[in-house]
């Protein structure tokens, strides 16, 4: 029997859009850029592919919503999934593991409230693997006591001295996209080498990293305010791994309590007193049910990352950061000069 226009306009929707949901799931996904803590390796403006084959596809917890879509329905504000079914979630083998350097996407831990594939999701470099001892000793990334080597292009904040109103060309000459006037000159955020360009300027009287007082504790840092650390002194803080045992005490669960009790899936997991309870039994030692990873933002002074809510548990990873497909300066007015050429088909190292 023959198929009507209509019958066949549908059958063609709904395979293209059965499809894009299985590509999408099993292989690569589109993301935008929206804020600068990865800059300059990520700008905003910029389009990307993640590579969801790497560290394996993982499978929905919630069957129940809207295709193609994300939290909410395209432009409105209407939940697109309903909760009714939740489903155990699996992760498919990948080609590799996660490698310190890796730029990554994954859904923010700290939103409790949502199924783990539904939450917002971040894109960091990872800095820490599980087992290793992370610490930061004066802005300097520590795996295990020894210094690590930074990509290039990491940013830090600098301090700018000159008594002259700095045109905003001059700063977008130099790559220079957040800077802030105060007393006596600029605070810039950018990399070693456009830094050190910049201070080459006549009018330019100095330029110097930012860093932290090491005596000061920042505010919101992990865990909780409980030690004297801060973006730029830091730990030394062990990344918890699948099948790490620990003691429960005062200290142990100032670092990983929040870990046991929100991403463990330990039913009924409470502390209270400084007891950590699981269900009614009180637990005194703890294994860990699976591995965790330490983000940073490569735009070391303007990024919420694990130094402010913590560690990235494996079931949060969705892939890995591939290439940048298209890229556009929305404070550009120019349209031509807006898209940014010379990012088209970049790698993202």
């Amino acid at each position: 029997m023959k198929k009507g226009p209509i019958r066949e306009w549908f059958d063609a929707l709904l395979f293209a859009v059965v499809a894009a949901t299985l590509i999408r799931w099993a292989t690569f996904e589109a993301f935008t850029i929206p804020t600068p803590s990865m800059e300059n390796t990520l700008l905003v403006g910029d389009f990307l592919f993640v590579n969801k084959l790497n560290y394996g596809p993982r499978t929905p917890m919630t069957p129940l919503q809207v295709p193609l879509t994300h939290q909410k329905i395209w432009g409105t504000n209407i939940p697109s999934y309903l909760d009714w079914i939740k489903l155990p979630q699996f992760r498919l083998p990948g080609f590799s593991n996660i490698e310190r350097g890796d730029v990554v996407v994954f859904n923010y831990p700290s939103e409790i409230d949502k199924p783990v594939d539904l939450k917002t999701y971040y894109v960091k470099r990872c800095v820490g693997l599980p087992g290793d001892t992370i610490s930061i000793d004066n802005g300097d990334i520590l795996i295990n006591t020894e210094k690590t080597t930074e990509p290039e292009g990491i940013q830090n904040r600098y301090f700018l001295s000159t008594q002259t109103t700095i045109n905003d060309r001059i700063f977008k000459k130099y790559s220079i996209w957040e800077y802030t006037k105060v007393t006596n000159g600029y605070y810039i955020n950018t990399n070693k080498e456009n830094a050190e360009a910049i201070g080459k300027e006549s009018f330019v009287n100095g330029i110097s990293v930012y860093r932290m007082d090491k005596t000061v504790a920042a505010n919101r840092i992990y865990p909780n305010n409980k030690y004297i650390w801060n973006t730029d002194y830091y730990g030394p803080l062990l990344i918890p791994f699948k099948g790490l045992s620990i003691e429960i005490n005062k200290d142990n669960l100032s670092k990983y309590g929040n870990v046991i009790t929100d991403y463990e899936k330990n039913n009924n997991a409470k502390i209270e007193e400084e007891i950590l309870y699981i269900g009614n039994e009180v637990v005194d030692n703890y294994t860990f049910k699976q591995d965790y990873f330490f983000m940073m933002g490569d735009n070391r002074h303007n990024s919420e990352d694990s130094r402010f809510w913590g560690f990235v548990p494996h079931d949060h990873v969705l892939g890995e950061a591939s290439f940048i497909w298209f890229s556009y300066d929305y404070k550009e007015d120019n349209l031509f000069k807006a898209i940014r050429w010379s990012r088209f088909l970049n790698i993202i190292r």
